[in-house]
């Protein structure tokens, strides 16, 4: 996230209250416009589904190809989204291995065109948007529990991000990881977890009673930890090619890397944990089913 990340602490005095404030109005109008459109995305699954979940994927290739290598990017930015598009394709038609080797394919291109000294960035950036591509449509694929596990993704990620972002401004403290996130702190991190686990069992009683409240929880705390785990990630990466944001794509929130770091990070765990038990055909059940 942006240096107004969730997990912040108390904004500074001065000019940065107005600031801060002005940016926070822009992160709400910001949110009430995309939450809609990825909820109803989910709902429809099908075709808009691979095309939101598409789009997004190309635009964060296009952000850290600029990011690693320039504005001088075309080539490599072509070949992954090229890629990136095709795999969103075949992975509708239900053929997730294909959707695996089209995106190494991908990445095999970008990394041709890249400076070498840049390769495995390239390589990198590919598998990071194919990632934010397909793990949200191998769950969403499973036709009982794929909406309800797309819906638990969004009320861990974004509950930790408000709940965090609340709790750091009004409690401070310790500092989560000052070296990579400076305003990031520990009590917003354990607000974060703790309001994702309270979100994710109302859903569950709400949409899914049957399923096991607890493992629900167990998975809601281990999604938080990780979704704040890629926030410091992307931020650890930007910090190494000297950016503060992404892009500036989303007012407010900087690019779409910005807004979905902590999601990647969510949905690539709960689709591998799904994968695991539940295969390519059930992998909503295997991450929601204990």
């Amino acid at each position: 996230m942006t240096e107004a990340d969730p997990a912040a602490g108390p904004g500074d005095t001065g000019n940065a209250v107005p600031a801060g404030a002005s940016n926070l109005t822009l992160r709400i109008v910001s949110a009430l416009i995309m939450a809609p459109v990825a909820i109803l995305a989910a709902y429809f699954g099908d075709w808009p589904f691979t095309v939101f979940w598409g789009l997004c994927a190309i635009a964060v290739l296009w952000e850290w190809t600029t990011l690693v290598t320039g504005p001088g990017h075309r080539l490599m930015f072509s070949g992954g989204a090229a890629a990136l598009a095709a795999a969103a394709f075949v992975a509708w038609l239900h053929r997730p291995i294909a959707a695996l080797a089209l995106i190494g394919l991908g990445a095999l291109a970008g990394a041709i065109f890249a400076p070498r000294e840049r390769r495995v960035w390239v390589i990198a950036g590919v598998g990071y948007a194919g990632v934010m591509l397909l793990a949200p449509m191998l769950l969403r694929d499973d036709v009982v529990y794929g909406l309800f596990a797309i819906l638990l993704l969004f009320a861990v990620v974004w509950s930790t991000d408000i709940f965090a972002y609340f709790a750091g401004r009004t409690f401070g403290g310790p500092k989560l990881c000052p070296a990579i996130s400076p305003k990031k702190t520990w009590s917003g991190a354990i607000a974060g977890i703790l309001g994702a686990m309270a979100v994710s069992l109302a859903l569950e009683h709400y949409f899914f009673a049957a399923l096991n409240g607890l493992a629900i929880a167990l998975v809601a705390l281990v999604l938080s930890v990780l979704s704040q785990g890629g926030d410091l990630l992307e931020s650890w990466v930007k910090r190494r090619f000297g950016a503060k944001d992404a892009s500036h794509l989303i007012p407010g929130h900087g690019g779409v890397m910005d807004r979905l770091d902590g999601f990647w990070a969510a949905a690539f765990a709960a689709c591998l944990i799904g994968l695991v038990r539940g295969g390519f055909d059930g992998a909503a059940r295997g991450l929601l089913v204990w």
